[in-house]
């Protein structure tokens, strides 16, 4: 193995690499438009065998992508916000025909108001579409779980195709050293594509999605369900694999001093590293906080996070997507559902919203109020914790509400 500095988006287009992609339809969109470059340039220089395909949008991109694996070959291509929503259509082909695509998405909000930068509403958007989704927290956790993840959407017990979510920014744009594995491993580790299920082949033409009565419908969709449901025993084979073969250990949930914690923050992606700082100072404090890291968010990983959350009092939840609508953002709905018998109290948080840093200050604010709650000190908590004083005097909204 070696070591590189790479950022998010280079760690993703090497694990790609790795995997030997033989087909490449892409589209640009901030932040991820330097994966559908460097793509690029690898075809072009000879680095990377395989047939780049140029198109008119994210919606053809996945089209390309699906029809390719199809055929019987590993095919690749990647997005982010508003054109991740431009794919839903395709979304729901590509898993419905069971096709196991591994697709990075670099989070960003979705107009509008318009914006560049990172919140996770863009996948969330998308979460019940029979995608995996895994959240990443550093650049090295690209890299591994894209590697990761084209051995869990391929495996026969699966067949689901997965999104590999980082941060915009946060990560796509972050350098950071990054131990690379050599090919041979990846080679040994992944194998090459074998088509199952679904096909396309002039020599033994079948039907791909044809119109399905009511008769057949909810039985192919429980398929989806029961591969989804497998994927989780999968995902726990295919990690203690990984980490016998390149050293490097990866978690569906990590519990990060949560054992003897009276409070525990769960939330998901790159803000996860700034909560294990807080964690850590708090507890040189005399405070005892915890934090639950979900990485596997589809399927919603039941039995992995009720063990790390067992015995909790007090909990919180961080999303970094508004969940409107709601009651609370979409990782807290999940966990809330999760821990409905279990006598403890669950508060939501939003935050992070735009690009806007999820700072120490905050997560530490996050935990003080959890604790005076568990104390009986606090009944309420602030809600969206880092909304500017007075929200509804910006702009628009100043006379018409």
């Amino acid at each position: 193995m070696v070591f590189k500095m790479l950022d998010g988006n280079e760690a993703a287009v090497e694990a790609m690499k790795l995997a030997r992609v033989q087909v490449i339809s892409a589209y640009p969109i901030t932040p991820q438009s330097s994966i559908s470059e460097k793509l690029s340039d690898l075809v072009a220089e000879g680095e990377l065998k395989a047939e780049y395909v140029r198109v008119e949008s994210e919606h053809t991109a996945l089209s390309v992508a699906t029809t390719a694996g199809l055929t019987g070959v590993r095919a690749a291509t990647a997005t982010a916000s508003n054109g991740l929503a431009l794919m839903h259509e395709i979304l729901s082909m590509t898993s419905g025909n069971r096709v196991p695509i591994v697709m990075p998405v670099v989070n960003r909000g979705v107009a509008a108001p318009w914006t560049l930068w990172c919140e996770h509403g863009d996948a969330m958007a998308q979460r019940d579409m029979g995608w995996l989704q895994f959240y990443c927290q550093n650049v090295q956790e690209v890299l591994d779980i894209t590697l990761l993840a084209y051995r869990v959407a391929e495996d026969e017990r699966v067949l689901t195709p997965a999104m590999v979510c980082l941060d915009g920014f946060f990560l796509s744009h972050s350098m950071q050293k990054t131990q690379v594995p050599e090919q041979r491993l990846v080679d040994d580790f992944i194998g090459p594509y074998i088509r199952k299920n679904t096909y396309i082949d002039p020599d033994d033409p079948m039907f791909c999605c044809d119109l399905t009565g009511s008769d057949e419908f909810t039985e192919m969709r429980y398929q989806q369900k029961y591969a989804m449901d497998n994927s989780i025993d999968v995902i726990e084979e295919i990690e203690k694999e990984f980490e016998e073969k390149f050293g490097r250990k990866l978690h569906i949930v990590e519990g990060y001093k949560t054992e003897d914690a009276d409070v525990v923050l769960v939330a998901l992606g790159s803000m996860c590293g700034t909560a294990k700082y807080v964690v850590d100072k708090m507890r040189q404090e005399g405070k005892k906080v915890g934090l639950a890291k979900v990485t596997v968010f589809r399927p919603f990983p039941i039995k992995q996070l009720k063990e790390v959350l067992k015995g909790k009092k007090v909990i919180g939840v961080f999303d970094r997507s508004a969940g409107l609508g709601g009651q609370g953002g979409p990782v807290w709905s999940e966990t809330s559902a999760l821990m409905m018998n279990e006598n403890c109290d669950i508060r939501h948080y939003v935050g992070g919203l735009g690009g806007r840093d999820v700072t120490i200050d905050n997560i530490e604010k996050i935990y003080n109020e959890l604790l005076e709650i568990k104390e009986g000190k606090r009944a309420v908590h602030t809600e969206w914790i880092d909304l500017k004083e007075n929200p509804m005097e910006l702009r628009q909204v100043t006379k018409n509400v």
